[in-house]
């Protein structure tokens, strides 16, 4: 079978369906790939490229008359008027927000595949679009919001004054959350994180952010999204929302549910509430948009000064790297429907992900599927009302002002006994206090300010420290002097756990990214 790759119709789509990558990969399957002459240029791809990978490079009409088409989104009527009858089009097509698309579908005899109706389910983590192009467009938002606040995101100390990091507010931590979090904090910033499942404080923190928790109970979704939320809880994410907004110079919203009109999060009076020269990027502009003052597609700056982004085509922003993703997700989804390699789909109306896809077939709406349930939601132990939840914001506060009396408590007490011990050394050892103290000080830092992800090889890196410490344990271990003794026996025991453990420990973790041997 034939696989065609048009043009864009739409003017201002940079991206292309398939690349030369993408194209090799789809002849492995047995399929003759057919692309539009300029079809991938926006992206950065000539018809050179395509023809080393082994596409045909045709016109117009032989990519739209193939024998499957794949686009980025739902083609207008005249292009649909070109594809012939009982082909296949593969496409973001929105059906629940454009029934009419599938109509229009029914109408021409086209078998559609709607690529942003991918199930959320772990087997078809690889074809999800939504997430692919979230991925790109929470990376592109934070970059926007650099370009727009006009500040550094890192925190400098010069000589000239210290420049404190720039605040982040990400609202959502789902895949475009967590790349804008992940990027953020990469460029130096300092990010915190809310979402209205508790469940992905972890993920938040797991990327560098501080996550803020809505003090109301949220019930887990159990088809991938949020619920929609009680009066109590809109009430308390809404109140939410704006004290963080006024504290934050950067807020990223990330709220979209397909289908679905995007939930309002930011209100203009929390708008108004944010200070000059603050930036609000919002990834749901699409759908309505998350802040109350967004105008979908264009940058608008408020009377007060905010910067409020509602581009929709932030992934198109990086065409490339956006259409290799694509493509590689219609790739596997042709490994899906393609089980003999033999260029020949196979439509399979008993596996979900096909049937999840399928809004149109040789003439049949088949839209909506059958509701598929990620995971089985436990029933709700307790709501909690407004004031269980503020009780408990009081308990915790309680519990951390009694911590810090605990805390300064202890630290007099060492203090105390830290000048008892100066006070009764030999003053010839007093000078190793201070290494002592500037040593500590220093690995405090270093250790701190390495990120999580590579804690584990760093405790790796020290093997080099523990191999000196067992040099000097082993050259005193026989010394006259019993302690010395002892203090060295000790010493060569616990370097040795140390050096052994952290190449045990390392050498588990290159494992993981070792390939299986063929």
């Amino acid at each position: 079978m034939r696989i065609g790759v048009p043009k864009e119709p739409t003017p201002d789509q940079t991206l292309v369906a398939a690349t030369p990558d993408t194209v090799k990969k789809l002849s492995k399957l047995g399929y003759e790939v057919l692309v539009e002459h300029g079809a991938g240029e926006k992206a950065a791809y000539l018809d050179e490229q395509y023809l080393a990978a082994g596409a045909q490079i045709v016109d117009t009409e032989a990519a739209w008359q193939a024998d499957i088409v794949t686009v980025l989104d739902t083609p207008p009527t005249n292009y649909l008027d070109l594809i012939r009858p009982g082909a296949l089009l593969i496409a973001r097509m929105a059906p629940a927000r454009h029934p009419e698309t599938v109509d229009t579908l029914v109408e021409r005899g086209i078998t559609g595949f709607a690529m942003d109706t991918v199930p959320r389910i772990s087997r078809a983590q690889s074809m999800d679009v939504l997430s692919s192009m979230s991925n790109v467009s929470g990376y592109r938002a934070v970059i926007e919001a650099a370009e727009s606040f006009g500040r550094l995101f890192t925190g400098q100390v010069t000589a000239a004054g210290k420049i404190p990091p720039a605040k982040v507010y990400v609202i959502g931590v789902g895949v475009a959350g967590l790349a804008a979090i992940g990027t953020a904090n990469s460029m130096g910033a300092q990010v915190s994180a809310t979402d209205v499942r508790s469940e992905t404080a972890e993920q938040a923190e797991s990327v560098g952010a501080t996550f803020v928790p809505i003090p109301i109970a949220q019930e887990k979704s159990d088809d991938g999204y949020a619920k929609e939320m009680s009066a109590d809880q809109a009430d308390a994410a809404t109140k939410l929302y704006t004290e963080q907004a006024a504290c934050h110079d950067i807020v990223i919203t990330t709220a979209n549910i397909p289908g679905r009109r995007s939930p309002l999060l930011i209100t203009k009076e929390a708008v108004a509430g944010m200070a000059p020269g603050s930036v609000i990027v919002d990834m749901a502009a699409a759908g309505g948009g998350n802040c109350e003052l967004t105008r979908p597609g264009e940058k608008v700056v408020t009377e007060n000064g905010v910067t409020i982004i509602g581009y929709t085509d932030l992934a198109g922003r990086l065409p490339g790297q956006s259409s290799q993703l694509y493509g590689q997700n219609i790739v596997n989804l042709f490994k899906l429907i393609t089980p003999e390699k033999d260029g020949k789909y196979v439509l399979d109306m008993e596996d979900e992900v096909v049937r999840g896809i399928t809004i149109a077939k040789d003439g049949e709406n088949m839209f909506p599927p059958p509701p598929i349930k990620v995971h089985a939601a436990p029933a709700p132990e307790k709501t909690e009302s407004v004031a269980d939840a503020a009780e408990m914001a009081r308990k915790k506060a309680e519990a951390a002002a009694s911590n810090k009396r605990k805390r300064l408590l202890w630290a007099a007490v060492g203090i105390v006994l830290g000048l008892a011990l100066i006070a009764a050394t030999p003053k010839p050892l007093i000078p190793y206090y201070f290494i002592l103290m500037l040593a500590i000080v220093v690995g405090f830092y270093v250790i701190t300010s390495v990120t999580h992800s590579l804690h584990t090889p760093l405790m790796s890196e020290t093997n080099a420290i523990s191999g000196i410490i067992l040099v000097g344990a082993i050259l005193q271990v026989g010394s006259a002097n019993p302690v010395v003794s002892t203090l060295s026996f000790l010493a060569i025991l616990v370097a040795s756990i140390n050096i052994f453990g952290g190449f045990s420990v390392t050498h588990r973790m290159l494992a993981m990214f070792r390939g299986e041997e063929k």
